[in-house]
């Protein structure tokens, strides 16, 4: 199937721990980058052997929650010692042959997980609804917004080829949720109690990874086929004057975005495009961390990663969930201050 987007993170039970402890290979050649120094932190696998790692959220206990997209499971993380314990089970599983979709992120809010699923739907083969689903239990749910329904009945200006779009991060805001849909091009925004509207529209960027700060709301962009540096951004807008404006550029494929540390901003590269058409992900162990600096390039913190797809941040430490399955832990994040953002 083509796709025109990237897309490629109650009871707890079933302790398991999977921590190996183990250093990450890296190869610091800063491929996929223009302008930009590059630095490398300690990286070790935290976690190995999710089937399909996704979008990622901290929840409560400040643990780490990361879903898994072919099972359609989320699970709770100890970023201390990397035991993982089943979270939530029975949501909508990623459809065999698709390569993407199921549950793709997950977000907290009001003491409450929701999870955001897509390309399970009729239009792609499936029998459920894409949207957001309040979690309820270990493996109960209820569907708070149907999204699929929304972007069939409102289609994007860009280009199409899948009425339901292909909704890729879910980033709780002001008692609601903002949504990027990187097939579509658009940011959403989803109330609780249900109602989804159309935030800001794009060119064909490819939205991806969101986070906040106050009004201001800064996005990852991964671009087009074939998903050259330069077109790999983070911009801001703010949704009362929904205009985008230029933070940094110059990263392949960006995938995610959050702060750090002292108001540092990083964002995630998920590293070159060679092979596969668009859907397919970047090239194995081309990704790579990096910091944006008041100048609008990056600095290199960690590269040599394999297919990344989010991050969070706990004090000094990021944890990145990647492709393959596994849950990257970097120390000493925020070093010397080779270009501060705020």
């Amino acid at each position: 199937m083509r796709i025109k987007s990237l897309v490629s993170s109650l009871a707890l039970s079933c302790l398991i721990i999977l921590s190996s402890g183990s250093a990450y290979a890296m190869d610091s050649d800063c491929r996929g980058l223009e302008n930009v120094s590059c630095v490398q932190s300690n990286v070790t696998r935290l976690v190995t052997g999710l089937d399909g790692g996704s979008g990622s959220a901290i929840g409560p206990g400040n643990a780490l929650y990361v879903p898994e997209t072919n099972t359609g499971k989320i699970w709770r993380i100890d970023p201390r010692t990397g035991a993982k314990t089943l979270f939530a089970s029975g949501l909508p599983q990623q459809i065999p042959g698709v390569g993407i979709g199921g549950v793709m992120d997950v977000a907290f809010l009001g003491g409450k997980a929701y999870a955001l699923v897509t390309l399970v739907s009729p239009d792609v083969g499936g029998s459920d609804i894409d949207g957001i689903y309040r979690i309820d239990g270990p493996d109960s749910y209820t569907v708070i917004a149907d999204i699929g329904a929304f972007s069939t009945a409102n289609p994007p200006s860009t280009s199409y080829e899948i009425p339901t779009g292909v909704q890729y991060a879910l980033q709780t805001y002001r008692g609601g949720f903002l949504v990027t849909d990187g097939h579509h091009n658009r940011v959403l925004r989803v109330t609780l109690d249900g109602d989804v509207s159309e935030v800001i529209a794009f060119g064909d960027i490819v939205p991806t990874g969101l986070a906040t700060l106050g009004n201001t709301v800064y996005m990852a962009e991964a671009g087009p086929i074939p998903h050259n540096p330069q077109d790999g951004q983070i911009v801001s807008f703010n949704l009362q004057s929904p205009n985008e404006a230029l933070v940094a550029s110059g990263a392949s494929l960006l995938v995610d975005v959050e702060f750090g540390r002292g108001l540092r901003l990083y964002g995630l590269s998920q590293g070159i495009h060679t092979t596969g058409g668009p859907g397919t992900p970047a090239d194995h162990d081309t990704g790579a961390l990096v910091e944006v600096n008041r100048d609008g390039t990056f600095t290199v913190i960690t590269d040599g990663l394999d297919q990344p797809t989010s991050m969070e941040f706990i004090g000094n430490t990021a944890y990145v969930v990647t492709l393959p399955g596994d849950v990257l832990e970097i120390t000493d994040v925020a070093g010397p201050p080779y270009g501060r953002f705020h």
